[in-house]
């Protein structure tokens, strides 16, 4: 794999991880697209392990507060708002975390050379998400919850959908995004709390994969790490800052386009 391929794929990463357009899927049907080299699992782990880098240079801030609101309540008895999010964020994090794991393999196995299937996930997914998103802001006008007052219903539910990104093409960040949504989320605050949730999911996984990421070091991870991470960062920027005066519409119909362009590339070229 080239230096340019590696750059490519590592910007991939830091962008589909955190925006809602599934970066499984775009690292598998971009080298389809444009006749790549595939990649091995390690160079994937150490994307995954860039990402995380991001999240975490992002949210440094928050997750310190997280923990330290979490020590308060165990050693000084002291209930915070920060001591609540901890646990949500662990809580929401266990149903995902568990179905993923059992389902990912086979899953993967199945559709990770399923081009077709892989294209209609992520059009079905636009499509839900443009759907989901307009029918909230008319519902729940208003009337929408915020960061600071998410409930463990909807935390846990939001966390139950991530299941769903084991399937190449849904997302992780879109299912969570779409399902707060539904629940009357506020925009930036379903981003936020996807961002934050994250960090277990990814950590957890780069863990459980360490040893593939160790066994394949080289210069091209390195650059993958760095890259993804410094792309995820201004991906994650991006997001809070656009959201505040848009939709999600443009990345609905992005993911229409990608999987019309792909269905076209497995029908027709």
């Amino acid at each position: 794999m080239s230096i340019v391929q590696t750059i490519i794929l590592a910007i991939i990463q830091g962008i589909g991880e955190f925006l809602p357009i599934s970066s499984s899927a775009h690292l598998i049907i971009v080298p389809f697209l444009f006749n790549l080299k595939e990649h091995s699992l390690s160079f994937d782990v150490a994307l995954h392990f860039g990402t995380l880098i991001a999240v975490l240079l992002v949210y440094f801030k928050d997750w310190w507060n997280l923990f330290k609101g979490a020590f308060n309540k165990v050693v000084h008895k002291k209930n915070s708002f920060n001591n609540k999010m901890f646990w949500f964020l662990v809580i929401a994090t266990i149903p995902g975390a568990l179905i993923g794991k059992l389902f990912e393999e086979p899953i993967e196995n199945v559709l990770r050379s399923n081009y077709v299937l892989i294209a209609l996930a992520l059009g079905i997914m636009g499509i839900l998400i443009y759907i989901g998103d307009k029918w909230a802001s008319k519902k729940y006008k208003g009337k929408e919850t915020e960061f600071k007052n998410l409930t463990l219903k909807q935390t846990f539910i939001i966390g139950l959908s991530q299941a769903l990104a084991v399937i190449p093409g849904f997302s992780r960040s879109g299912t969570t995004i779409l399902t707060a949504r539904l629940m009357g989320v506020s925009r930036s605050a379903a981003a936020k709390f996807t961002f934050l949730l994250s960090v277990p999911i990814i950590f957890g996984a780069t863990i459980l994969k360490l040893p593939d990421m160790i066994a394949g070091f080289d210069i091209y991870l390195i650059i993958g790490i760095l890259v993804s991470a410094i792309v995820g960062v201004l991906s994650i920027k991006f997001l809070l800052k656009y959201i505040k005066t848009h939709d999600f519409a443009i990345f609905a119909y992005y993911r229409v386009i990608i999987a019309i362009i792909v269905l076209a590339k497995v029908f027709f070229f």
